[in-house]
């Protein structure tokens, strides 16, 4: 018997809106970059390819590539490693609902960030997935 994507259990997951605007900025491989000093939520990664900044709106370094105008939710539970399922739970529905995504996850749990433009649609999609979403203030 084959097992499809849907046929998973998905978890039920409660998920805190972050109040921060963000950006997503590329810069070249290997630029030195000072970290995000504020925020919520902050991400730095520095890969072959090219360095990701993940940081408040206000914070995009100049001279960096930048795509601004993102709002992040971050799961509020935490997860062993092996659990299957768990950014599926939110990233499916809001795939059928046509809304893009920029994900990571750090040791402790995930983060999705969706556009400005469809955080509220997105709020509404995951709680019609069962999910429970607690705008932060």
């Amino acid at each position: 018997m084959n097992c499809t994507f849907s046929d998973l259990h998905m978890p039920s997951l409660t998920l805190s809106l972050i109040p921060e605007t963000y950006a997503i900025c590329r810069l070249p491989a290997g630029q030195e970059v000072k970290a995000p000093s504020h925020g919520s939520f902050r991400l730095l990664v520095h890969a072959v390819e090219e360095t990701t900044m993940v940081c408040p709106a206000s914070e995009a370094p100049a001279g960096a590539q930048i795509d601004s105008g993102w709002r992040c939710f971050r799961i509020l539970q935490n997860f062993d490693f092996s659990t299957p399922g768990i950014l599926a739970s939110v990233l499916q529905p809001l795939a059928q609902a046509g809304i893009g995504i920029f994900a990571t996850s750090t040791f402790s749990t995930d983060y999705v960030l969706v556009k400005s433009a469809d955080h509220e649609r997105a709020v509404e999609v995951m709680r019609e997935a069962g999910h429970t979403v607690e705008i932060a203030t």
